[in-house]
C-alpha cells in the first residue's frame, strides 16, 4: 500500500538529504508532503526551543502560492516576546539543506516554500513506483469501517435520486480503503414496510406475468404508480363527499392489511414478496456492476431479526425510553431533555414494526457481527431528523458506540422528481442517453474515432463519467434540479473532460513509445524538465539580446509552469488525507481540475516528442506520473480512465 521507509531513506540517501525523524500523525514513507512537514517540525524545534509535535500540528497549506506552500503562525507554539521579530530571526536562520527554497517571515507567521527539484525526484519516482497505489497511506490500519450506502426500495427503478447515495457511498468505501481501513459495503435494501402491500393491490389490479416477465422492473413501477393513484382518487372522493374511508375495502386499508400478513408470516404474501425482492437485485446487480459499485453484504429492513427486534422493545421499555399512545409506542425525547427531536413512533398500534425499529436492531447487529471502529450511513438530508432520532436513542439504550462511531453523511436532493406521481428519470435511460450524445461528439473526428477499439463501450464510460462528475463537483449538501442540459453537457469542467485529459496523456506515452521501466530512473532535473538557463548563458554570445531574452524568458515559464505541477502532484496524499475528514467528493473533483488544467498549460512549452533522449525521458516520466495520479482519482471516485477517445 504504501512505501516503506527503507525505500524512502535510499531516495533521500541519493540525494544527500538527511532524513528527517518521523513525527506520530506523519507518513513519510507515503507522503513527500510529510516528509517535509517532518523536516520543518524538527528544524523549527531546535531553533524556537518547541515540541515538534507541535509544530507538526500546527503547520497549514496556505491558499495562495504568493504565501509559500506550508505556513505556521508563530501564536500555536505558544512563544513569548515580540512575535513579529522573532518571526524574522527564525527565518534568518532557518536550514534550507534541500528541503525547502525559501522561508520568509510574514507578520506573526513563517511561510515555507518546497524545493521544486527536491519535489520533481522524489514525487516522480514515487508514483512511478507504486502506481495504483500513490496517494494511499496507513493511516487507518488495523481498523473497520461499515459503509451503508444506495440502499433502495425495492421494486422501484433505479432513478437519479438514487444515485447520490450510490456514488457518494462508493467513493467513500474507496476512499477509507486507500487510507488502511477494512472497508465492509453494505447495500441496506428497502424490502419491507407498507410499500409492498400497495404493491401486492397493484399487481392484483394491474399485474401481468408477460410483462414482469420481460421487464420486471419497469412494470412494478408502472404498477406502483397506478395504485398511488387510486388511493388520491379516493382520498378525494372521500374528501369530497364528507365521507372517512374504509380501512377493509379502501386501496390504502387493503395495503396494510397485506403488509400485516407478511408480517405474521403468510406464506403466499412472502411468496409475492419474494418473487419481487429477486428479480429486483438482479436487476440493481446489472447498474452497480456499471457504475463499478460492488457489495459485501445484500441486507435489508428484512434481514433484521425477531429476535434482535423483539430485544430493542424490551430495551426501550427498560430504559424507560417508551411513552404508550392509544396502544402505540413511541420515545418522546422531551422526556429525556433532547427536546430539538421530537417524538418518534417505534411501534403501531396494530404492533407491526417501523423503520427506526429495524434501523435500531440492525445497528446492534452490525456491531456484534463486524466489531467496526466506525459506520457511516449515506442517506440524503431528508432523513437528517430520523438519523439523529435514531443515533439518540441508540446512545440512551446504552450503547456508548453509538455516540462516537456512528456518522450520517448526508447530501442534497435531485429536485424535480416523485416515485409516485410517475416523473421519475430512469438512470439507465439517462447513461443511454448520455453514451449516445458521447458517440455524436466522438464520431465527429472520423480519423480518432476509427482508432477507438470498441466506439459504445468508450461512450459509455464517458457518459457515466459526465453523470457522475456533475454530480459530485458541488458540495454534497446542495440540492439540484434535474435537467438534461446539465447531464449531457461534454463543455467546461465536466468528465468528458478529464476523462480527454488521461486519453491525451496516454498518447502522449504511445507516440513517446519508451519502456515505462526507464521512466522510473530518468534523470529529473530542472534542467532536463524545464530547459537549462545555464546552457543558454553558454551560447548567449551567439544571440541577439532580444533572442537571449525571448529564450530566458520561455525557459522560466517553462519552469514555472512545472514547480506549479509538481506541487500540485505532491499534495494528492494530503488531498485524500482531507476529504477523509470532510467526505466530500467535491475535493478530490476540484483537485483532478486543477491537475488537468495544470498538465494542459505546463504541455504547451514541455513537448516531449522529438526531444533528446535524457530532456524526453524526464518530461515523460513528469507526465507520466500525471496521468498515473488522474487515474487514481478517477477510479477513488469510481470512475473508468479511457485510453482513447
Amino acid at each position: 500500500m504504501s512505501g516503506s521507509i527503507e525505500t524512502l531513506t535510499k531516495t533521500l540517501n541519493g540525494l544527500n538529504l538527511q532524513v528527517p525523524q518521523e513525527i506520530e500523525g506523519s507518513y513519510p514513507q507515503s507522503n513527500t508532503v510529510d516528509l517535509c512537514r517532518n523536516y520543518i517540525a524538527e528544524e523549527l524545534s531546535k531553533l524556537a526551543g518547541v515540541d515538534k509535535q507541535l509544530v507538526f500540528n500546527g503547520l497549514d497549506w496556505s491558499n495562495t502560492m504568493d504565501k509559500g506552500d506550508l505556513l505556521i503562525a508563530l501564536p500555536r507554539l505558544k512563544l513569548k516576546g515580540n512575535l513579529d521579530e522573532i518571526a524574522k530571526d527564525l527565518a534568518s536562520k532557518f536550514p534550507k539543506n534541500g528541503y525547502l527554497l525559501d522561508v520568509v517571515a510574514a507578520g506573526k507567521f513563517l511561510q515555507f516554500w518546497f524545493n521544486p527539484q527536491t519535489l520533481l525526484n522524489i514525487v516522480t519516482r514515487d508514483v512511478l513506483t507504486r502506481g495504483d497505489d500513490y496517494g494511499s497511506s496507513p493511516l487507518g490500519l488495523g481498523k473497520k469501517i461499515v459503509v451503508e450506502f444506495s440502499s433502495p426500495n425495492i421494486a422501484k427503478p433505479f432513478h437519479a435520486g438514487h444515485l447520490r447515495s450510490t456514488i457518494i457511498g462508493g467513493f467513500l468505501s474507496n476512499l477509507y480503503e486507500k487510507l488502511g481501513w477494512d472497508v465492509v459495503r453494505i447495500n441496506y435494501l428497502g424490502d419491507w414496510g407498507k410499500q409492498f402491500g400497495l404493491l401486492a393491490v397493484g399487481y392484483e389490479r394491474y399485474g401481468s406475468e408477460e410483462e414482469l416477465a420481460t421487464n420486471p422492473i419497469q412494470h412494478l413501477f408502472d404498477v406502483y404508480v397506478k395504485v398511488n393513484q387510486d388511493i388520491k382518487a379516493e382520498e378525494e372522493k372521500a374528501e369530497a363527499e364528507g365521507v372517512a374511508l374504509d380501512e377493509k375495502t379502501s386501496t390504502d386499508g387493503k395495503a396494510r392489511a397485506f403488509f400485516k400478513k407478511m408480517e405474521q408470516g403468510d406464506e403466499q404474501s412472502i411468496a409475492l414478496w419474494k418473487k419481487f425482492r429477486t428479480l429486483s437485485i438482479e436487476k440493481y446487480i446489472d447498474t452497480y456492476a456499471r457504475l463499478n459499485i460492488h457489495y459485501d453484504v445484500y441486507s435489508g429492513e428484512s434481514q433484521v431479526g425477531e429476535k434482535i427486534m423483539k430485544d430493542v422493545t424490551e430495551t426501550l421499555k427498560e430504559k424507560n425510553l417508551i411513552t404508550e399512545d392509544r396502544g402505540a409506542l413511541l420515545v418522546d425525547f422531551k422526556n429525556l431533555g433532547e427536546k430539538k427531536l421530537g417524538k418518534v413512533l417505534v411501534q403501531k398500534s396494530d404492533g407491526t414494526s417501523l423503520y427506526i425499529t429495524r434501523d435500531l436492531g440492525a445497528a446492534i447487529e452490525r456491531k456484534e457481527t463486524y466489531k467496526f471502529d466506525k459506520m457511516i450511513y449515506v442517506i440524503a438530508s431528508q432523513q437528517d431528523l430520523h438519523t439523529k432520532q435514531f443515533f439518540k436513542i441508540l446512545e440512551k439504550m446504552g450503547y456508548s458506540w453509538a455516540k462516537d462511531e456512528l456518522l450520517h453523511i448526508n447530501f442534497g436532493m435531485v429536485l424535480g422528481m416523485s416515485t409516485r406521481k410517475g416523473t421519475v428519470v430512469f438512470l439507465d435511460d439517462i447513461l443511454e442517453a448520455v453514451k449516445q450524445k458521447m458517440l455524436e461528439i466522438m464520431s465527429k473526428n472520423s480519423e480518432k474515432f476509427k482508432q477507438v477499439e470498441d466506439p459504445e463501450k468508450v461512450a459509455d464510460l464517458i457518459g457515466i463519467s459526465a453523470v457522475m462528475i456533475q454530480d459530485m463537483q458541488a458540495k454534497r449538501i446542495n440540492n439540484y434540479e434535474f435537467g438534461w442540459d446539465r447531464m449531457l453537457s461534454s463543455e467546461g469542467d465536466t468528465g468528458p473532460y478529464l476523462q480527454y485529459a488521461h486519453s491525451r496523456l496516454r498518447s502522449i506515452e504511445r507516440l513517446a513509445n519508451v519502456d515505462p521501466s526507464e521512466l522510473v530512473n530518468a534523470d529529473m532535473s530542472l534542467d532536463n524538465v524545464a530547459g537549462s538557463i545555464e546552457k543558454l548563458d553558454s551560447i548567449k554570445d551567439t544571440l541577439s539580446q532580444e533572442e537571449y531574452e525571448k529564450q530566458l524568458e520561455y525557459i522560466k515559464n517553462q519552469r514555472e509552469k512545472t514547480e506549479s505541477l509538481i506541487r500540485i502532484m505532491s499534495s494528492y496524499p494530503d488531498t485524500l488525507r482531507y476529504a477523509s475528514k470532510n467526505h466530500e467528493p467535491s475535493t478530490i473533483v476540484t483537485y483532478l481540475f486543477k491537475l488537468a488544467h495544470q498538465f494542459s498549460s505546463t504541455y504547451k512549452v514541455l513537448r516531449v516528442v522529438g526531444q533528446d533522449k535524457e530532456v524526453l525521458l524526464a518530461r515523460l516520466a513528469l507526465f507520466s506520473a500525471v496521468r498515473q495520479i488522474l487515474n487514481n482519482g478517477l477510479r477513488l471516485l469510481g470512475i473508468t480512465p479511457v485510453e482513447r477517445m
